[in-house]
């Protein structure tokens, strides 16, 4: 015969400190399950754009069996050696980045470093300048972008010799920034503020030890 069984259920502010703690765990554990790094992205994307910078992108499988490009940016994180940033991109000198970069993110000395270096050099080199960003390997991180430095030189000029070394930089530099933000993101998103906030937005209940009830 079927059996009734009750269970008393809790919600997050009636849990003991301990039940708590469980409860977050249980959250951190399966509530990043979406894509809550789009902001950084869209941040990212605008950021880009002022610099030069054109990603790479490939195909997403709809649930209406359609498709959407996304730009080829990649992520692991955050614990672990090995964990960073990448993407996959052209570069061309974009006039005005500097300046546009200063009113975009007015307190951001990363990024004004990097707009200022690749003004600098392109600069040097008539703003004939150009990369490409590849991905290599297994792992996601500054290092695992191979990047190609050439010049567009109608009279076939060489580029100066700090040319390579700069742009390369500054693509890594770029891919060190995303990583601190992605991670200054979930940093935020995980903390039990922003845990608490969530869970009691949810109205999700729990048993007296913190387990997830439902």
């Amino acid at each position: 015969m079927p059996e009734v069984i009750e269970t008393t259920v809790y919600r997050l502010e009636e849990l003991s400190e301990a039940g708590k703690d469980k409860a977050r765990a249980w959250y951190r554990d399966s509530g990043f399950d979406y894509d809550w790094y789009d902001a950084v992205y869209e941040d990212f994307q605008r950021i880009a754009e002022i610099l030069g910078i054109d990603f790479k992108t490939h195909s997403i499988r709809l649930m209406g069996g359609g498709s959407r490009q996304e730009p080829r940016i990649f992520f692991t994180g955050f614990w672990s050696q090995g964990d960073g940033a990448s993407f996959e991109c052209h570069y061309a000198y974009r006039k005005n980045a500097p300046v546009e970069i200063r009113s975009h993110a007015p307190l951001d000395k990363t990024l004004h470093g990097i707009a200022d270096a690749l003004q600098a050099v392109q600069r040097r080199n008539f703003y004939q300048l150009r990369a490409e960003a590849t991905h290599r390997g297994h792992y996601y991180h500054e290092y695992c972008m191979a990047i190609s430095v050439t010049r567009d030189s109608p009279t076939w000029q060489d580029m100066t010799a700090d040319a390579e070394e700069t742009i390369i930089e500054a693509m890594r530099d770029l891919a060190r920034w995303l990583y601190r933000q992605l991670e200054r993101e979930y940093d935020y998103l995980s903390s039990d503020e922003a845990v608490d906030e969530t869970i009691i937005a949810n109205d999700y209940t729990f048993t007296e030890a913190g387990k997830r009830f439902g």
